[in-house]
């Protein structure tokens, strides 16, 4: 479960630079101000929460954290889809973005799932 914390913390931070970057050109390059201030918003969140989750208090805190970064990451995917279906993106742009979120959110899952397996095991 460590080794895979580690993996989900720093794809996490990759992931908001990524969306940092992408902020700063849409707003330098294409005059884009109000979807990619949603968009930086919504993606460095995630990386917040993990951080958050490994310093959860309990269980089900961790669970509540990884929870947040994971509707986050909906959102994030949300407004990437809009901006590449209004042209702010070529689909190169979208497809390689997306294909992060879509990895980390398949990390928050399982690592969500491990969790509840976990406490429900104990719990017996």
């Amino acid at each position: 479960m460590e080794k895979r914390k580690d993996v989900l913390s720093e794809k996490s931070m990759l992931f908001a630079i990524r969306i940092v970057r992408l902020y700063q050109y849409l707003v330098a390059e294409k005059k884009e101000f109000i979807m990619s201030k949603q968009l930086l918003r919504s993606g460095t969140n995630p990386g917040a929460m993990v951080r958050e989750a490994g310093n959860a208090e309990s269980g089900s805190d961790f669970i509540h954290k990884l929870g947040i970064a994971q509707k986050e990451l909906g959102e994030t995917i949300y407004w990437l889809e809009l901006l590449f279906a209004t042209e702010y993106l070529t689909k190169k742009e979208f497809e390689s973005i997306v294909k992060d979120a879509e990895e980390i959110t398949r990390i928050v899952k399982s690592s969500i799932l491990t969790k509840k397996r976990n406490i429900n095991s104990n719990s017996k």
